[in-house]
């Protein structure tokens, strides 16, 4: 009976030894699929900016402001543009740090408070861009109808005709919620997809239990 416990004993120490190996092993994969996943979020955000700035170069809205003649404009669009990408680089240096830090940690616990980080700076990083993209829409439109001087016999013929104002203001709005949910689906579409897998890996890690 003795040397029966002792290999129970025995085949029991074994059996955690493999358990062990085994959630170890999960581990490094989770950490190594965790941060690839962030590393993409960190290229998508990076191009993502290098298109905004390369498309900028190739719109040609010099000659319209010079039109407009109003300088206040310019510099309030000027002002806006700085602060846009102030704002995208400090996201950008957000998405780098929460990438090293889990690409450097070793514990558990670290690594899935650095998940939900990273998770919840994306959502944030999502909501700005969504907000911008609504508030230029609406920026861009008022200009354009209030001081385009191209635009004063449309202005003439809107104020003459209530119901006219009217269907126009209801086709800017259905503009910008179009422009909206397109951006809102590729969001979802890129960023979406990466944080469903975060919150993938965030669960399997509550698994393991080292």
């Amino acid at each position: 009976m003795k040397e029966l416990d002792l290999l129970k004993k025995d085949w029991k120490k074994n059996s955690n030894s493999f358990e062990q190996i085994s959630e170890k092993e999960i581990y490094k994969m989770i950490h190594k699929k965790s941060s690839s996943t962030v590393k993409w979020i960190l290229i998508f955000s990076i191009l993502e900016i290098s298109f905004w700035t390369f498309s900028n170069l190739f719109i040609n809205t010099d000659e319209l402001l010079r039109k407009m003649n109003h300088p206040e404009i310019v510099l309030t669009l000027d002002i806006l543009t700085y602060f846009n990408y102030i704002v995208a680089l400090i996201f950008v240096i957000l998405f780098y740090k929460n990438y090293k830090t889990i690409s450097t940690t070793v514990a558990t616990k670290s690594l899935m408070s650095a998940i939900l980080r990273t998770r919840k700076t994306v959502q944030y990083y999502v909501w700005y861009n969504l907000g911008m993209i609504v508030i230029i829409s609406i920026l861009s439109y008022f200009i354009v109808f209030v001081y385009n001087p191209d635009m004063e016999f449309f202005r003439e013929k809107l104020a003459m005709n209530g119901q006219a104002m009217f269907v126009t203001i209801g086709i800017l709005i259905v503009m910008i919620f179009a422009f909206f949910g397109m951006f809102w689906c590729i969001y979802r579409l890129l960023y979406g997809t990466l944080l469903r897998r975060l919150y993938a890996n965030y669960k399997e890690l509550k698994k393991i239990d080292f």
